[in-house]
C-alpha cells in the first residue's frame, strides 16, 4: 500500500527522469537476470530507491524479496503498485518521498538498497549516503547501478545516444569517493553490458 503523506518537497535529481518505455526494455531486456547478478535472492529485505514504474522492482519481487520501493513521482509509483499487484505481489510498499529522507519513510533493518540510474544526478551525496547507513543492518549493502562515464553519443539505445550528460557521468571510482567518506567500503563491482556498472558497498566496519 501507497504510503499517503502529503505532496513531499520534491525536487527529483537532475537528469533521471524515467525515461520512454521502449527504449528503457530495450536496454534492459532481462531486469530479472540483472539483479541476480548483483547478489539479490529471496527472503532479502530490498528498497529500492528511486524505484520509478518499478521495472526492477518487479524482479526483486520476482526473486522472492521483500521488497519497499520509494520514488518522489506520484504517478511513476502507482505505476510501480498497479504492476506489481498485476503480477501477483501485493505485499510489496510504496512510499511517496525524497530519497535523501528515506529512513524517515521506511524503517530499518534493511538488508539492500538499490538506487539505480540515478545516483549520477544526487545534489547532496553526503545526505543520501547517510540516510542509506542509518537504514541498513550491520551486514547490508548499498547498490548502485550507473551508466559507464563514456560520451553519450557512444551510449545508443534503438539508434540514439541515452543517458545522462557525459559530464554527469562517474566512473566507479568517482564512485567510491562520493559514498565511502559517509562509512561505507567499496566491494566488488559488476559489469552490465552494455553500458553500464553496478558497485557495492558494504558498512565499513
Amino acid at each position: 500500500m501507497t504510503t499517503p503523506p502529503s505532496e513531499p518537497a520534491f525536487a527529483p535529481f537532475p537528469a533521471t527522469g524515467m525515461p520512454d518505455g521502449d527504449w528503457w526494455q530495450a536496454l534492459w531486456p532481462d531486469p530479472l537476470g540483472v539483479m541476480r547478478r548483483l547478489g539479490f535472492a529471496a527472503g532479502q529485505r530490498v528498497v529500492d530507491l528511486c524505484c520509478g514504474d518499478g521495472l526492477f522492482s518487479l524482479a526483486l519481487l520476482r526473486l522472492g524479496c521483500f521488497v519497499e520501493g520509494l520514488d518522489g513521482d506520484r504517478e511513476l509509483l502507482g505505476k510501480a503498485e498497479q504492476a506489481a499487484l498485476a503480477a501477483g505481489y501485493p505485499q510489496a510498499r510504496w512510499h511517496l518521498g525524497d530519497a535523501r529522507e528515506l529512513d524517515r519513510l521506511i524503517h530499518p533493518p534493511v538488508d539492500s538498497i538499490l538506487i539505480a540510474n540515478t545516483f549520477h544526478g544526487v545534489s547532496d551525496y553526503e545526505s543520501l549516503c547517510r540516510s542509506v547507513r542509518r537504514l541498513l543492518s550491520p551486514q547490508g549493502r548499498l547498490v548502485i547501478v550507473n551508466w559507464h562515464a563514456r560520451p553519450r553519443e557512444e551510449t545508443t539505445v534503438l539508434g540514439l545516444p541515452r543517458g545522462p550528460r557525459s559530464d554527469m557521468r562517474l566512473t566507479p571510482e568517482q564512485t567510491a569517493e562520493r559514498v565511502c567518506p559517509s562509512g561505507f567500503q567499496q566491494g566488488d563491482i559488476v559489469e552490465l553490458l552494455p553500458y553500464h556498472y553496478g558497485e557495492m558497498f558494504l558498512l565499513r566496519k
